[in-house]
């Protein structure tokens, strides 16, 4: 008679004989063949008696003359006399009439079966069962906290894109990629949120990125989140660029890792180059280019030449162009390069190499006045932001990054004259009153 409470191991063995057997001429055949092989103290019968041995359990099936099956034996012993015992069973060759044999293909402890129980359901009750406590005083904080914020989730535009509540209002805005950006970051206090909803930019998304003074795409640390960037630069009005850790996802960050990456924004115009943001194609540019004309014509003064008679030094005016708009059947390229050589040959273009070399690899910006004198200086990745809100006269700028559509607007609209900058990026209006160098013309 098996003792559930005191077993603590059961032997599995599985039976194959040729010719049919049954369960009873197993169970014969373990007693009988057993008897005295080990002695009195792991005599079968009297292991049973004493409770120390379950109740055999045999499972038999006779197919094709043969018979298969399996036996269990449970055991209270300990694990020697345990092992043991599985040994004694392989020593019987014979049930009934037929030959057979028997082997061990397990020992199962049922102390640990019992405690992989004990461990699942304990996980079970801790994490489901509590649920219906009541609360610590911290939790119930953060859940009133939580579900306020997400009742705080608003929708703009007619396709009711979800955003923040300060995206109205706010002067910075920061886009993300889904609405389990935007929740997550409000789960964290940011309000001024936007999702683009993927790769395909909504036209609301574009338009409000014009009207707000600063914008910062969020995104994830992925291939995805690169290419929706790539795509907001051609679509939207971006400031700068922040991006989650490599392969982690913006709604998987925690508070810390969305201050540091939100901190670590780059300015666009540092990395023009990295998204291949490049000058438009020639076979995509209209083959038609106008140039308007120019606010005054300068005479260009042609250095001396040496030569066995002297040559009369006299100002040679450029060509005069008409008011109308010229037509040149020539790529956009070079219709850029057809412009360069004016600036190039402009004798105040050489007052900048200094300054020029002096900002080399610095990320550093110098606001000039008519005398090319420095009036100011900041960083590259606030240039934008400092030189639209600076009131001093400027008349030059010279520093070290890329010429952008946007720093060339700004230059228009404060009347700078000059703008030196390491290398033009992607530019398709050139505003007449201002000179565009870069460090190869100096």
């Amino acid at each position: 008679m098996q003792n559930t409470d005191t077993t603590k191991y059961i032997i599995h063995s599985k039976i194959s004989a040729d010719g049919i057997i049954e369960r009873p001429d197993i169970v014969g055949a373990i007693f009988g063949q057993t008897e005295g092989l080990l002695g009195s103290d792991l005599d079968l019968r009297d292991l049973q008696k004493t409770g120390r041995i379950g109740r055999i359990e045999v499972l038999v099936n006779a197919k094709g003359g043969k018979s298969k099956g399996t036996i269990l034996v449970p055991s209270s012993l300990d694990k020697v006399e345990t092992s043991i015992l599985a040994a004694s069973l392989e020593t019987i060759d014979r049930v009934g009439p037929c030959s057979a044999k028997i082997e061990i293909i397990n020992i199962e402890d049922v102390r640990a079966t019992k405690r992989k129980q004990i461990i699942e359901r304990a996980k079970f009750i801790l994490t489901d069962m509590f649920d219906t406590n009541v609360p610590e005083s911290q939790e119930i904080a953060e859940e009133v906290r939580q579900s306020v914020r997400v009742e705080e989730m608003q929708y703009f535009g007619k396709n009711k894109i979800p955003c923040g509540p300060a995206v109205f209002d706010s002067d910075a805005i920061v886009v993300v990629e889904g609405r389990a950006d935007v929740l997550n970051l409000l789960r964290y206090g940011i309000k001024n949120t936007i999702c683009v909803g993927g790769t395909n930019v909504p036209p609301e998304v574009a338009e409000l990125t014009k009207r707000k003074e600063t914008v910062t795409a969020f995104t994830d640390g992925d291939r995805g989140g690169e290419l929706i960037i790539k795509e907001l630069l051609q679509v939207a009005n971006i400031d700068y660029i922040a991006r989650a850790p490599d392969g982690k996802s913006v709604e998987d960050l925690v508070q810390k890792e969305i201050v540091r990456a939100l901190r670590q924004k780059i300015p666009i115009e540092q990395v023009m180059d990295k998204y291949s943001l490049k000058d438009p194609d020639p076979v995509k540019v209209p083959a038609l280019q106008r140039v308007p004309k120019p606010k005054e014509r300068r005479p260009i003064e042609i250095p001396r030449v040496a030569a066995p008679t002297k040559l009369k030094k006299r100002p040679i005016k450029q060509r005069e162009i008409s008011s109308e708009a010229v037509e040149i059947k020539v790529p956009y390229g070079e219709v850029q390069e057809a412009i360069a050589p004016v600036m190039k040959l402009s004798p105040a273009s050489k007052k900048f190499k200094s300054h020029a070399d002096e900002l080399m690899g610095t990320f550093g910006a110098r606001f000039l006045d008519t005398g090319n004198n420095v009036i100011g200086e900041t960083a590259v990745r606030n240039l934008v932001n400092n030189l639209k809100n600076y009131e001093g006269d400027v008349k030059s700028v010279v520093f070290d990054g890329v010429i952008t559509q946007r720093i060339l607007d700004i230059a228009e609209n404060k009347g700078i004259e000059n703008l030196v900058g390491a290398k033009i990026g992607s530019v398709t209006k050139r505003p007449a009153s201002v000179k565009i160098l870069t460090v190869k013309d100096l």
